[in-house]
């Protein structure tokens, strides 16, 4: 072999060498690439689940404070349910022809002002008397024959008045139901 032809061999390996040097960097290059691509992938994922339990702790959190305002004059109201009946059963006394009690304008007045702060509230008495009978929001006190063929499976008379407060129900309407 010619000199000449040693360095044609030495220079052709060169070349083969460089490019196989090249192949492999660029081979690396492309899997490091792959590699990042995946990282990005996965940082992209884990920051929109994060975000999405973050914007549902938030809802979550507003709805809960929501209903604690909603509810928190809750219990303050209902140990108030007591006096209203005790007022409502005065007044229909007053306001019974055969009594002699008689409701004083100043009680009228409290009594009108009792009930429209209440209302203000979120308090609303249910209307029970002649209604379907309904499980949910009344307590069967006792049955009696129905009057009537239509008052059947009705409430025949309210023995205690039941209240909702802001549509929740506090207190069951207790009453008498016809059969």
């Amino acid at each position: 072999m010619s000199k000449e032809e040693k360095e044609i061999i030495e220079d052709t390996e060169q070349e083969t060498s460089k490019k196989s040097k090249k192949k492999d960097k660029k081979s690396e290059l492309q899997d490091r690439i792959e590699e990042l691509e995946i990282e990005v992938k996965e940082a992209k994922d884990k920051y929109l689940r994060l975000y999405a339990e973050f914007d549902n702790y938030k809802k979550r959190t507003i709805k809960e404070r929501m209903d604690l305002i909603n509810t928190a004059g809750r219990d303050a109201i209902s140990s108030l349910l007591p006096v209203l009946d005790d007022f409502d059963r005065a007044k229909k006394s007053a306001d019974d022809d055969s009594t002699n009690e008689v409701f004083t304008e100043g009680v009228a007045l409290v009594y009108n002002k009792l009930h429209g702060t209440l209302s203000a509230k979120g308090l609303k008495a249910m209307e029970s008397t002649g209604e379907a009978f309904d499980p949910e929001i009344h307590e069967a006190i006792t049955e009696i024959p129905a009057p009537t063929q239509e008052m059947k499976g009705k409430v025949i008379d309210t023995i205690e008045k039941g209240y909702l407060l802001n549509d929740k129900i506090i207190r069951h309407a207790k009453v008498v139901v016809g059969k």
